[in-house]
């Protein structure tokens, strides 16, 4: 099974990325997703980061307030380190648990890991081959001002919080640049998944024609 790590910062279009790959038949795992699940009601997660950020991060009905939580941790490089050190371990665990279902039913699928903290949590050694989704910085918080209507300082600190452009270029073995059209987007992960198609290992237990 071809493992790939998809990689972005915050506004890099990294979700379009994803989106792209999963229509051509990857099979995409969503950390962000995985996170979420990570603190759900209930969950060990959940009460971690509420013993950690106190009891105004938990909306009343039980659910994790991630724009309180979020104002704290992005101003914070401290607090922030708290909440990964909670939430990174069992995003692990859910990410080998989804994993290990692949390798039993789908041993043959191309999967993308679309992990935003890349550079920040996890080692480059394990994927096939890292793909960085990648608009420049400043466009990225100019993304969030108008996208998602935030204030610029705002915005900046969210872009300032995660690793540098060049962190995330210096592991990259293919870079997916999103700073131009959405075409020019789409012909470059079409290329990208004809490389990863191309590379897939031969399947198991099937004789070549050709033999």
């Amino acid at each position: 099974m071809n493992v790939i790590a998809l990689t972005g910062g915050i506004a890099a279009g990294k979700s379009t990325v994803a989106g792209l790959l999963a229509d051509r038949g990857a099979q995409v795992i969503d950390a962000d997703a995985l996170a979420r699940a990570a603190v759900e009601p209930g969950t060990p997660g959940l009460a971690s980061v509420r013993s950690r950020f106190g009891d105004e991060i938990v909306r009343a009905d039980g659910t994790l307030d991630r724009a309180a939580l979020g104002a704290i941790v992005f101003g914070d490089a401290a607090a922030r380190a708290d909440l990964n050190a909670i939430v990174h371990p069992e995003v692990g665990r859910l990410y080998r648990e989804r994993l290990s279902q692949l390798e039993r039913t789908m041993p043959e699928a191309i999967v993308v890991y679309d992990v935003p903290l890349l550079v920040e949590a996890r080692s480059v050694d394990e994927f096939e081959l890292v793909v960085v989704v990648h608009a420049p910085a400043e466009l990225r918080v100019q993304r969030l001002v108008e996208l998602r209507g935030i204030t610029p300082d705002e915005a900046r600190r969210r872009v300032d919080a995660q690793a540098s452009d060049e962190q995330r270029l210096a592991i990259a073995d293919v870079v997916i640049d999103t700073s131009g059209s959405l075409e020019s987007t789409i012909e470059q992960v079409e290329a990208l998944w004809q490389r990863l198609v191309a590379e897939r290992p031969p399947r198991t237990g099937v004789s070549d024609p050709l033999s």
